[in-house]
């Protein structure tokens, strides 16, 4: 039986010295030794922190191996947990095993060790989430939400979801996102009008004028009139044209009943 794998947050952490384990994740730096080993800088998004590991060279395969192992590259590394003499953290691992999973061509890998524009991470969604702000949001965002939900549920709270696509602008919370089948790909078709001149939703896919939610309030009310106290907590959207920090087009929104 192998050694087990942990996460990289909780070895810095809590990890004792002498402890063989298991991790996995991908390269953030690499620096190679004239003495004949390398230090690689391990993370797998548990937390901002790298883990530090020692490749020597006599680790099996350590020379085919280790000169593919660049940056966004992604590894399973087996060793031996040990005292780290570096001030920067507490542990650090001592590798026996080297198996990499994925390769990461080093000279069209657009993350490298340096800050990128936020314009420029729209373009590399797929990689943004290995960025230390992406990254801690994300993490963050997990513990609120987390604490929401223990909130609630310690209260007696049940949590009811609510459509997202409604046919209701609750109370006239906001602009709504329209949903519709009627336009295509190739531009906008004629539109099918009614009497008064307005879009006929009657052809539409629902049948009538349909729309992104801006508020689960309403069906949280009626949840709540057969089930007790209820909250919602899910994407509600607004066509708000307005570009400052305060009107956001999605965000996610608390609404106990």
């Amino acid at each position: 039986m192998g050694a087990p794998q942990a996460r990289i947050g909780q070895l810095l952490t809590v990890g004792e010295p002498g402890t063989e384990v298991t991790v996995a994740g991908w390269v953030r730096t690499r620096r190679d030794s004239k003495q004949g080993f390398s230090f690689i800088e391990l993370n797998d998004g548990s937390c901002i922190a790298n883990l530090q590991v020692v490749v020597d060279g006599d680790v099996p395969g350590y020379i085919e191996t280790i000169k593919l192992v660049t940056t966004g590259a992604s590894v399973i590394i087996t060793g031996m947990l040990k005292e780290s003499p570096g001030a920067k953290q507490r542990v650090e691992l001592q590798a026996t095993e080297l198996r990499l999973v994925g390769t990461a061509d080093p000279e069209t890998y657009p993350l490298q060790k340096k800050r990128h524009g936020f314009e420029f991470l729209r373009e590399i969604a797929h990689l943004r989430p290995r960025t230390n702000t992406f990254g801690a949001i994300a993490r963050l965002r997990n513990c609120v939400c987390w604490s929401i939900h223990r909130f609630f549920q310690e209260r007696g709270f049940l949590y009811v979801q609510t459509p997202i696509i409604t046919t209701s602008d609750c109370e006239g919370a906001g602009e709504m996102f329209t949903i519709t089948t009627l336009l295509h790909s190739h531009g906008v078709p004629k539109l099918p009008l009614d009497d008064t001149g307005q879009v006929d939703y009657e052809h539409d896919f629902f049948g009538r004028h349909a729309a992104l939610t801006v508020s689960g309030q309403l069906e949280g009310e009626i949840y709540a009139t057969s089930l007790g106290p209820v909250y919602t907590f899910g994407p509600t959207f607004r066509a708000e044209n307005s570009n400052t920090t305060r009107h956001l087009a999605e965000f996610w929104m608390i609404e106990p009943e």
